[in-house]
């Protein structure tokens, strides 16, 4: 079990074997160095989870102390203990980005009560990472159980050949963790190549799936290798599949049974090797009731699958997320954010997250960039949340909502002529009725009055 490791600080023996003793009690690791000169040698050495340091020191004060650690690890947690906790003190270094600020002769439990709340809400906190075994997966941040489960059965699953299933919410992750599973898999020096089911539409994604020859179609000027040829001896990732059309659906199946695709407008297969990895956020059991999903190529999609837990669901991963993206907006908008004030980490954990990382990656960008001071405060992601949908719409909804328009800007443009609206659509008369039918569109309310 990981012990969390606490450094104290502070040119009073006394004091140093007061608070060890107390810490080491309640199941801590402790280490002490006696001035601030020798707190930066020790971290040289092991980065702890937790700092304690006095305030009034000589050579190098605790403020001193505070900004040479945040140079060096900008999301490890101070806390400042002081004989002289005046105002002006406690305001500088909430300013500066201490965790917290506690005044001698302090109580044990609020002592305990600082330390716990720093450890919980600190995004760098240590976790379980055998660093020389695990490159696969650095990609991931996480300290929680159910994603360190997962990852120990995708870890498995990598060094086989069986097609990987993966579920999970929008937003959750769901691309990271194909990519974890190629790049432990003897595949890794091989292409990984992603495509999104649902965001191409239907006459285009075969051919980005299975290549064109050229003339197949009119603005086929020359030939295309498809994901498929581009994925080779490697891992192709086919996102939200649940989205894909069943005419797609057969030829997908064909190429998982049979290790042949065929470009649209060849005569002649082509040979392919290649690791499927599919994911949706859709519940295909339901899918293939409506008929709307093939159920042989479910079980061919489906050998083995994983479930990517929400963000609501992996909360200890919060904090530690928050802060990634914290340092990865700072360095992209070229600002100097030192941390995320404590009530509005609780803040963010508190958060019900329908957008998953997403979501919380979003948060972040938008506090980064109108933070003004070196903290960002709780006000600031308050508004942020409010501001975000308080529902992630679905994609089938966005794309019913999108044919709607579509239909309508199109039978606005061709004055109700059938024939035309589907001819410039791309579609034939009887699916682009049946269309219309679904939306509940008239035709005729777009032609104009005879005179």
């Amino acid at each position: 079990m990981h012990k969390h490791h606490i450094l104290i600080v502070d040119d009073d023996e006394g004091i140093l074997k007061l608070i060890s003793m107390r810490l080491t009690a309640a199941g801590y690791a402790t280490s002490t160095a006696t001035n601030g000169l020798e707190a930066l040698s020790t971290l040289s050495l092991q980065r702890p989870d937790l700092v304690i340091s006095d305030l009034r020191m000589p050579t190098m004060d605790g403020m001193a102390l505070l900004e040479s650690i945040q140079n060096i690890h900008p999301t490890l947690p101070v806390v400042i203990l002081t004989a002289h906790g005046s105002i002006p003190d406690a305001v500088r270094a909430t300013q500066r980005g201490v965790f917290g600020f506690l005044t001698k002769p302090f109580d044990s439990q609020e002592l305990l009560h600082l330390v716990a709340s720093a450890l919980r809400l600190n995004g760098a906190q240590n976790f379980h990472v055998d660093k020389d075994n695990n490159n696969w997966r650095s990609a991931i941040l996480t300290r929680s159980p159910k994603m360190e489960n997962l990852l120990d059965q995708a870890k498995l699953v990598a060094a086989t050949d069986a097609s990987v299933f993966i579920q999970g919410e929008s937003g959750s992750g769901k691309e990271l963790l194909a990519r974890a599973i190629h790049q432990a898999s003897p595949r890794q020096t091989k292409p990984f190549v992603a495509i999104n089911c649902g965001a191409i539409p239907e006459n285009l994604l075969e051919s980005e799936l299975f290549g064109h020859s050229k003339g197949a179609f009119t603005g086929a000027v020359k030939s295309h290798v498809g994901l498929f040829q581009s994925a080779e001896g490697g891992t192709l990732f086919l996102d939200e599949i649940g989205d894909m059309p069943q005419t797609l659906q057969v030829k997908v199946l064909r190429a998982l049974q049979e290790r042949v695709i065929r470009p649209v407008g060849s005569s002649t297969d082509v040979n392919i090797d290649v690791r499927l990895i599919s994911a949706t956020h859709r519940n295909l059991n339901i899918a293939m009731r409506e008929g709307n999903f093939r159920e042989d190529l479910f079980y061919r999609i489906n050998v083995v699958s994983l479930e990517i837990p929400s963000l609501a669901n992996r909360r200890e991963d919060i904090s530690l997320l928050a802060n990634h993206f914290l340092h990865v907006f700072n360095q992209k908008h070229k600002k100097t954010i030192q941390s995320i004030a404590p009530d509005a980490l609780e803040m963010l954990i508190a958060a019900p997250w329908p957008g998953n990382i997403r979501q919380l990656q979003n948060i972040i960008e938008q506090t980064v960039i109108l933070a003004t001071t070196h903290i960002i405060h709780a006000n600031l992601i308050q508004k942020a949340l409010q501001e975000e949908p308080s529902d992630v719409i679905s994609f089938e909804a966005a794309r019913l909502h999108f044919e709607h328009g579509y239909l309508i800007n199109l039978l606005k443009t061709t004055q109700g002529n059938v024939t035309k609206a589907a001819k410039l659509a791309q579609r034939n008369r009887t699916e682009f009725y049946r269309l219309l039918e679904r939306h509940q569109i008239q035709a005729n309310a777009f032609k104009k009055p005879e005179n």
